[in-house]
C-alpha cells in the first residue's frame, strides 16, 4: 500500500469525484466493492485495483489490518468515518472499499449458458442472481433496459464477488440477442408453461428472468423457444425471481451432472 492521504473535508476534490463515482458507477467506467470481503477477493483475485478506501476507524480494524500487506503499490486513501459512510451508503460500513475498473464488456452473442435479465429492479435480486449464476456454472448474464446497475455498490455486496467470475454486459437488447441466439431460449413464466422438471436442459440454454411484479415483457415470450413455469405447492403464488432462478439453472446443472454419470 501507498503511502496514504486523509481527507477529512467534502470539499476534497477527491472526495467529490468518488461520491460520483458511487452514485452512477456506469457513467464513470469505475465501481466500487464496499467491504472485506469484497476487497479480500479482488486482491486474491487479481482484480486491478485504482484506489483503497479506508476510513479512520477502519484503520484499527484487525481483518482490515492483515489485508494491507497485499495491497503494496495500491494507492490508498483514508477518509474520516463520516465521509467514508457517505461514499459507502451503508450506515455502519467495515471501513474498506476499493475503487475498480468496470471490466469492458464484449458486443458479442453469448456462446453456451446465459442469463438474460428483463427489468430485474431490485438490487438485491441483481446480486443474487449473478451469484447464483456463477455457482451453477452459468458464466454470462446480459441485462435489459431497466435492470438494477449491475455494479452498483449493492448490486456488488449482494453478489459476494461473483462478478468477478462472470462475462456481464448491461443496456442489452434482449429482443436482439433472441434473435440471433445459437441456444434454445426458455421463458420463465409464472404460469402457463411447461412444467420445468418436464424439460430437457441438457443444451445450451438462455434463460429469460422477467420484472419482480410484471414478469417477462410479451415480446421476450413470444420469441422464445420454451416457456417454463416451475411446480409449487398448492395455495402457493410465486417464488421470488432470484429463488426462481436458482430453481431453474441448478435444475439444469442437475440435469447434467446425472446425464455425465450416466
Amino acid at each position: 500500500m501507498k503511502d496514504s492521504r486523509h481527507i477529512v473535508s467534502r470539499d476534497n476534490p477527491l472526495f467529490k469525484s468518488l461520491r460520483t463515482i458511487a452514485d452512477d458507477p456506469r457513467r464513470h467506467g469505475f465501481a466500487l466493492a464496499d467491504g472485506i470481503h469484497l476487497v479480500s477477493t479482488c486482491l486474491t483475485r487479481g482484480v486491478a485495483i485504482v484506489k483503497l478506501l479506508v476510513s479512520e476507524s477502519g484503520l484499527k480494524n484487525s481483518e482490515i489490518a492483515a489485508l494491507l500487506p497485499g495491497a503494496a503499490g495500491i494507492d490508498c486513501v483514508v477518509l474520516r468515518d463520516n465521509l467514508f459512510r457517505e461514499v459507502s451508503g451503508v450506515s455502519t460500513p467495515t471501513g474498506i472499499a476499493a475503487v475498480i475498473a468496470i471490466p469492458r464488456a464484449s458486443d458479442a452473442a453469448p456462446q453456451g449458458d446465459a442469463v438474460l435479465l428483463d427489468a430485474v429492479q431490485d438490487a438485491g435480486n441483481v446480486g443474487a442472481i449473478l451469484r447464483t449464476a456463477a455457482a451453477a456454472g452459468v458464466h454470462q448474464v446480459l441485462l435489459g433496459t431497466g435492470c438494477a446497475g449491475a455494479w452498483t455498490a449493492r448490486v456488488l455486496r449482494a453478489g459476494q464477488g461473483a462478478h468477478f467470475s462472470l462475462a456481464i454486459r448491461e443496456q442489452v437488447n434482449l429482443a436482439a440477442v433472441l434473435a440471433a441466439r445459437s441456444a434454445t431460449s426458455v421463458a420463465t413464466v409464472a404460469s402457463g408453461g411447461r412444467g420445468l422438471y418436464e424439460l430437457d436442459l441438457s443444451g445450451p440454454l438462455l434463460w429469460l428472468v422477467g420484472n419482480e411484479g410484471a414478469g417477462l415483457s410479451a415480446e421476450l415470450i413470444a420469441a422464445a423457444d420454451l416457456r417454463t413455469t416451475i411446480p409449487l405447492a398448492g395455495g402457493t403464488e410465486s417464488l421470488n425471481v432470484a429463488a426462481a432462478t436458482a430453481v431453474c439453472l441448478f435444475e439444469a446443472s442437475r440435469q447434467r451432472l446425472q446425464a455425465n454419470r450416466a
